[in-house]
């Protein structure tokens, strides 16, 4: 047997979980408030597991990440599917991502910085690509391909694994997170095209007719 599981810690003001401290500036304090507020506790707990996966998973890379803008990008990254922010006409992730760059533009973060953020957010859901731009815009993307799709666990030891689903559980994530998706996108189904989203309408909707890319070049003004 392995040691016991770590579990979060408090050091002074730190929390440390797995390890992996979470940031407690004052900019860490007020993004988990507002997601609080917004996220049941399935997005919640996920969204920090996002975090701490992405940062165990930088760490086994090597990858030198800022803590505190990665967090605010793991723990923004679902917002657009909550119904307080959500929007119908254009992808749940740029919902996210926009709410996050407003939220460090007026926490003091340059626009260049926020826009990293925004990125993090913004490519979530785009596969590879994060990977070959900064490490604030990779960790999100590891994170959630961790908890939603189990890349990689190879990664991660046993003892963290139970260190950081023992402080944000994730009872029935399979099934929860699926629906969260539909919820969160069903009244704007055009915005799932050419992105893996559809799968979800798709799995909910059977008779959901998918925008077909290669239909969509034959069939446009273009005469030829």
């Amino acid at each position: 047997m392995g040691a016991p599981p770590e579990s979060a810690e408090a050091e002074g003001m730190t929390e440390i979980i797995a390890g992996i401290e979470i940031p407690d500036t004052p900019i860490a304090e007020d993004a988990t408030e507002l997601v609080r507020a917004a996220a049941d506790d399935l997005l919640f707990h996920h969204s920090r597991r996002v975090y701490l996966w992405g940062s165990l998973k930088a760490r086994h890379r090597g990858l030198d990440v800022d803590p505190e803008a990665a967090y605010v990008g793991a723990m923004f990254h679902d917002l657009g599917l909550t119904s307080k922010y959500r929007t119908k006409d254009r992808r749940f992730e740029i919902d996210g991502a926009e709410l996050a760059r407003t939220f460090l533009l007026e926490h003091g973060y340059s626009e260049y910085d926020a826009r990293q953020v925004w990125y993090a957010i913004a490519l979530h859901t785009t596969p590879e690509l994060p990977m070959h731009l900064a490490p604030e815009i990779a960790v999100v993307t590891l994170g959630v391909e961790t908890d939603v799709l189990g890349f990689d666990l190879d990664q991660i030891t046993e003892d963290e694994i139970r260190a950081v689903t023992a402080a944000h559980p994730r009872p029935d994530f399979k099934k929860g997170i699926v629906k969260a998706f539909y919820d969160g996108m069903k009244d704007r189904p055009d915005s799932t095209f050419g992105t893996m989203n559809d799968d979800v309408i798709a799995h909910f909707e059977p008779g959901f007719q998918r925008a077909d890319f290669v239909s969509v070049i034959q069939d446009n003004a273009w005469p030829e």
